[in-house]
């Protein structure tokens, strides 16, 4: 069994936040390969359904972001589940937008959702880092998370969180590097093969200049020659 656990606030004012795309990555996940509907369980939102031959539980805790981790730790102790059965899914400032990196373990790099958790349950986990980008400056970074995505943000958010569904069965499967590929070939792929170039056309070689012409060698004698002059 596997626990993905997706970090956001509760709410509608919070529903389009950058800061809410794990919610929306387990949304997507829970729509595409026909999750039960949502319950409330654990002091967040749950659902459970299969992955592949793995049964998976989604949780959203709706304790708000940085209380994320009481809800997490008491999923995981009721089912009695390791830190390598669990992935969170959060959003990622030092990423580009729309980009996606799996991660095992390490710190949580001032993330206040994942703060939390590694209060409860250790850094032990796995994390899906999804790419939210940076305002630039780090006193923007809380109105930035907190903002909604913009219209322009809506085709390359659609894309990866489209990759994630995509790739659910493989991550839950422990296969990492077939569900970033799953990913990757949503929001970055392949380009059509580009032209061959023409071949030069072949060249026919300059033609050989003419040999030079050389006279024969005289073959008559010196006296012959002398008789032949006075002719």
């Amino acid at each position: 069994m596997k626990l993905f656990v997706g970090l956001g606030n509760p709410g509608a004012r919070y529903v389009g936040n950058r800061h809410n795309i794990g919610f929306m990555a387990l949304d997507r996940i829970a729509q595409d390969h026909g999750f039960a509907p949502w319950r409330s369980k654990f002091g967040g939102a749950l659902s459970e359904g299969r992955l592949g031959g793995q049964k998976v539980i989604l949780l959203k805790p709706m304790s708000y972001m940085n209380l994320s981790g009481q809800a997490v730790a008491e999923a995981a102790h009721f089912y009695k589940l390791a830190p390598a059965d669990i992935i969170v899914f959060h959003d990622e400032l030092d990423l580009a937008p729309g980009k996606m990196r799996l991660k095992q373990g390490g710190g949580h790099a001032g993330h206040n959702g994942l703060r939390s958790i590694h209060q409860h349950l250790g850094p032990e986990h796995a994390r899906v880092r999804l790419g939210i980008g940076h305002p630039g400056r780090k006193d923007r970074v809380s109105a930035y998370v907190l903002s909604d995505f913009a219209k322009s943000d809506q085709d390359w958010l659609e894309a990866l969180l489209h990759g994630i569904s995509d790739g659910a069965v493989a991550l839950a499967a422990g296969d990492g590097a077939r569900f970033a590929n799953a990913v990757a070939l949503r929001t970055a792929p392949s380009r059509p093969g580009r032209p061959t170039a023409k071949a030069a056309p072949a060249t026919t070689p300059a033609a050989a200049p003419p040999a030079a012409q050389t006279t024969p060698a005289d073959a008559r004698s010196p006296l012959q020659k002398l008789i032949d002059r006075f002719k």
